[in-house]
């Protein structure tokens, strides 16, 4: 059975090699050795987390002779920011209903005489 695609993209991004390695790709196409340079582990090791970001569709790799580059695909980052602005909208609703409510409140307190002194 396999997850649907925002559980996966999330799954692959909870991963802190796999953003730092999105991050690089951000900057542009590279190869995977240039990929595992800042990392202290083995080159099977960044294998694996390419092989999971790639499963995510949040990187595609080539194959050009010895060159093996790679690339960021931005979908699913913009389907996951999709999902997280619904529930951005949604704080923003409630929080600016909390601050008319906290001034109609302050409000009152004046009104009444019992304001900070």
């Amino acid at each position: 059975m396999s997850a649907d695609p925002i559980s996966t993209t999330f799954a692959a991004l909870a991963d802190p090699t796999r953003r730092a390695i999105l991050a690089r790709l951000a900057l542009g196409e590279t190869s995977v050795t240039e990929l595992a340079k800042p990392f202290k582990m083995t080159m099977p090791g960044i294998s694996k987390h390419l092989k999971v970001l790639e499963h995510a569709g949040l990187i595609a790799r080539g194959r050009e002779a010895q060159w093996r580059p790679c690339r960021l695909e931005a979908k699913p980052l913009k389907e996951v920011a999709d999902w997280v602005e619904r529930y951005r909208r949604f704080w923003e609703e409630r929080l600016d209903r909390l601050e008319v409510y906290l001034r109609d409140l302050q409000a009152k307190e004046k009104k009444h005489g019992r304001g900070k002194k």
